[in-house]
């Protein structure tokens, strides 16, 4: 089999989605389908059953699916020792981001680092802080970009603190909650963000919101509450350079002071050592003097 083939099936056994697996290969789902039943005729075997539900590895599949990703992680690795010889910076850069991260604070530090670094490649893969950790730990990745205050054992650097705003086109002051008819906007999050917000209303109310609207995505949240559809509690990090007219009112705990978010750079030793993530610590550096 030829490399592309062997990341092809990385790709499948890790999304074990063929939709999913062709976006990610930038292939469309026929072609990726038609390739993958050549790849097992020439086996002679099936490798992945298909049903409705998604993908399954056959035990011949389990088999094969290892070597693809023994193969694949040491061509990587060959490439990255043979960048280190020719001094530039080559090799891709692996990072996993927290969704809101990767939406509002992360582009403009990928512009700086790929105009300063035009022979990096970016792999770039973005979710829940839960999905992020768990690319650390099965080594998918170099580097992490998580919110909240993760356990980790590895490398760890704070990257910023951002402040929870109440955010609203009517609303002026928090005292106007108990009695709005106005909908609370809120997003899906696996993160303690939901719990925090739980937690401050019912310090400040005897009551939850009269109206709640749940959206699976921030951003989507955001629209909703710029658009004067309703009141949603954002980080002020989804807020950078936005000058539209809108009321934003600074959570604050019960001691007056405003309740913040922490995001975290987490990784591990050996990947720090590459030329591609040691580029990448520069430029971060360059945007954050809490990095060293």
């Amino acid at each position: 089999m030829q490399l592309t083939e062997l990341r092809m099936l990385v790709v499948l056994s890790e999304e074990m989605n063929m939709r999913k697996a062709s976006e990610r290969l930038f292939v469309s789902q026929p072609a990726l389908s038609q390739r993958l039943q050549s790849i097992e005729k020439s086996w002679g075997f099936q490798i992945f059953i298909r049903s409705q539900k998604g993908l399954t590895l056959t035990p011949s599949g389990e088999k094969i699916v290892a070597f693809a990703k023994e193969v694949t992680k040491k061509e990587e690795k060959l490439r990255e020792e043979i960048s280190e010889l020719e001094g530039e910076v080559h090799g891709t850069l692996k990072i996993a981001v927290a969704s809101i991260i990767g939406q509002h604070w992360l582009p403009n530090i990928l512009k700086q680092y790929v105009n300063k670094y035009p022979h990096a490649k970016i792999s770039l893969i973005t979710g829940w802080s839960s999905e992020i950790l768990k690319s650390m730990y099965e080594d998918h990745v170099h580097i992490g970009i998580i919110r909240g205050n993760p356990e980790w054992k590895g490398v760890k650097q704070h990257l910023l603190t951002d402040t929870l705003y109440l955010v609203d086109t009517e609303i002026q002051k928090v005292e106007d909650l108990i009695e709005t008819e106005r909908p609370f906007i809120q997003f899906k999050s696996d993160s303690s963000y939901y719990q925090e917000i739980q937690d401050w209303w019912h310090k400040h109310f005897q009551s939850s919101p009269k109206r709640t609207i749940v959206v699976d995505q921030i951003e989507t949240c955001k629209q909703m509450a710029y658009n004067g559809i309703g009141y949603a509690i954002l980080p002020s990090v989804t807020l950078l350079d936005d000058e539209r007219d809108i009321y934003k009112i600074p959570l604050l705990n019960e001691h007056g002071e405003p309740i913040v978010r922490d995001t975290w750079l987490l990784g591990f030793e050996s990947s720090f050592k590459l030329k591609q993530v040691q580029a990448f610590l520069d430029v971060l550096k360059e945007n954050n003097k809490e990095i060293h």
